[in-house]
């Protein structure tokens, strides 16, 4: 079965992230409500403190919101709305996965969503690195399904045989000077990331592993290229060459190193 993934369009996220900041609202000042005569029985300062501290939660959250939003829409944002913006994803985005369920809407649609607002406020940022501070990382299913090489300790091994783009990405890697690595899970990638300590990522995915690592590495920037998956998920996946290329471009400009990276090598 051949998945076809829709074009992600940041204005869902959007609206799931603003509806549930709307509710984390009401419930935090319901929870103010409730709390208040107890409080109140042991101190008359209490309700004020603990009413401070909610508001100012809010008040981050919003900002957060605000900062968002501004960046969608074209506008320079200072830095506080940007620490705020990731720090609002993250609290809001398990009840924005949850409100879209409500609606019927697909787990995956609202991940591609966060991913496409992502990626749009990683770029607003300029961020640029130099080549040997980018870490290329894909996941273990675009190495082709039977092939025998072993290639997640060492992308050497792979062969460039063609039936497989690692060995495509490998050339880009090398091309750019950046470094690549084949991963089988969020375990592996972060002790990648350790290992290498790169000042930004570019990570090829799908939709699940993309919205957990994003998290995972925050504030790590992180470019996010969706995989393809003509054979199903986890089979065989591919991606587009063009859009990598363009990522890595992103961050480290078009100028080519003087010393070249090879495969497998993680050391700083």
């Amino acid at each position: 079965m051949i998945e076809v993934v829709q074009r992600p369009r940041k204005r869902l996220f959007l609206a799931l992230i603003l509806l549930s900041l709307c509710i984390a609202t009401i419930s935090t000042y319901g929870l103010w409500v409730v709390s208040l005569p107890g409080l109140t029985n042991i101190s008359s300062y209490l309700p004020m403190i603990l009413g401070t501290l909610l508001v100012a939660i809010i008040l981050a959250a919003v900002c957060g919101v605000i900062g968002i939003i501004l960046a969608i829409l074209g506008f320079k944002t200072p830095g506080i709305f940007q620490s705020s913006a990731w720090s609002a994803i993250n609290v809001l985005f398990p009840m924005a996965i949850a409100i879209g369920k409500l609606f019927d809407v697909d787990k995956e649609r609202v991940e591609r969503s966060f991913i496409e607002v992502s990626n749009h406020l990683i770029k607003k940022k300029n961020v640029t690195v130099r080549p040997d501070k980018l870490l290329i990382m894909t996941p273990h299913c675009l190495q082709f399904e039977t092939c025998p090489h072993k290639i997640t300790r060492d992308v050497s091994n792979c062969r460039r045989c063609g039936q497989c783009q690692i060995g495509d990405l490998a050339e880009l890697a090398n091309k750019y000077g950046v470094h690549i690595a084949v991963v089988t899970g969020g375990t592996l990638a972060r002790k990648v990331i350790k290992t290498i300590r790169p000042h930004a990522v570019l990570a090829i995915a799908c939709e699940r592993d993309l919205t957990s690592g994003i998290q995972d590495v925050f504030p790590l920037p992180v470019i996010d290229v969706l995989n393809e998956r003509p054979f199903g998920p986890c089979c065989n996946t591919q991606v587009d060459l063009k859009k990598i290329e363009l990522a890595i471009k992103g961050f480290v400009g078009d100028t080519y190193p003087t010393t070249k990276i090879k495969d497998g090598d993680i050391n700083d």
